[in-house]
């Protein structure tokens, strides 16, 4: 378990996308956030108190996480720099990226002489197994998307809230740093050698004999070309009974890949369907969440009501109305229902 309070890093970051993971675990764990850390050309705020290394430490705060994602996943001169600080200033650290941070001399320094922890939640468990697709007890609802970044962890975790107020036992299992930083646990499966992707997803969501739902969070695109494998090794070890199919209206290309288009909400959905069908032939469409922050509510609701008018599915955006229709779906539907 990572310490908390936290601090959480916004580090110079001038992109919205790329402080998603602070964003997320202020989102969905405030209770043990106690501010942020901007760097002085950071344009960004998640909401909360800006504070030092020093004020967050004398407040409580017992972990800085570096609450940022780029590129290749590095952390870059002045991130190296900021950690070092904050560990001679007495908090541990706890990073998402790629890049350990043991891999730094000046880290290693600092963690020798002031005896704080680091924490590289990229770190895949050691062992995982190889996925073998054979049938297993319980119920599992994945998220899939149109592209990165659409609002799969949100999704996800607004789910297992409107299932838990029902009284159904349901649980979150994390996939990316952010959902780990946000669950205390699960496997990053991005950076799981490829091989083991499918037996990643297995083993956090094993056998259940209680009737309740793993709640899958999704990652990357079928259609993405640099993350289809992470998707489609994920869609296969789930085994999933449920989708949810995600997506951010207005969204231009997809990220990172100017230029290239995002695939139609049905292509998407057949697409993510047929690759699901190898290990659960039952599997089915629940509904469809859209991120519709880039537009007003009147356009948002008009958009969703196109979207169910199409699919036949109930569509909402998890955060601006609720999932209480893909909820009702999932509870009252689920063993009668067919999507034509």
């Amino acid at each position: 378990m990572i310490p908390s309070p936290y601090l959480l890093y916004l580090g110079n970051s001038t992109e919205a996308l790329s402080v998603k993971t602070s964003r997320g675990v202020a989102a969905w764990r405030p209770e043990l956030c106690i501010g942020e850390f901007r760097g002085e050309a950071c344009t960004l705020t998640v909401g909360l108190d800006h504070l030092s290394f020093a004020q967050a430490y004398a407040q409580g705060a017992k972990t800085l996480i570096i609450g940022v994602a780029n590129a290749g996943g590095v952390l870059g001169e002045a991130t190296v720099s900021h950690v070092v600080e904050a560990l001679k200033a007495g908090l541990n650290v706890a990073s998402g990226l790629h890049e350990r941070l043991m891999s730094h001399a000046s880290v290693r320094e600092a963690v020798a002489e002031t005896g704080r922890q680091v924490f590289d939640v990229r770190e895949p468990p050691a062992n995982l197994p190889v996925g073998n697709g054979r049938p297993r007890a319980g119920r599992r609802l994945l998220t899939v998307g149109t592209d990165c970044s659409v609002g799969k962890m949100y999704t996800t975790l607004a789910l297992e809230r409107a299932l838990v107020k029902r009284g159904v036992s349901a649980s979150f299992r994390a996939t990316g740093q952010t959902g780990i930083f946000i669950a205390q646990s699960g496997v990053p499966v991005d950076a799981v050698i490829a091989d083991f992707i499918s037996g990643a997803a297995e083993w956090i969501s094993p056998a259940r004999e209680d009737g309740g739902w793993d709640l899958i969070e999704g990652q990357g695109s079928l259609f993405h070309p640099s993350y289809a494998g992470v998707s489609m090794g994920l869609l296969h070890g789930s085994q999933p009974d449920a989708l949810v199919l995600c997506h951010e209206v207005g969204r231009s290309h997809m990220r990172g890949l100017p230029g290239r288009s995002l695939p139609d909400l049905r292509t998407c959905l057949e697409t993510n369907l047929q690759a699901a069908r190898l290990t659960n032939l039952d599997v089915k469409p629940i509904g469809v969440a859209l991120n519709t922050s880039n537009v007003d509510r009147d356009e948002a609701r008009r958009v969703c009501e196109q979207v169910e008018a199409e699919l036949g599915l109930p569509c909402q955006d998890p955060v601006a109305m609720g999932v209480d229709k893909i909820t009702d779906r999932l509870l009252e539907c689920f063993e009668t229902c067919e999507y034509v």
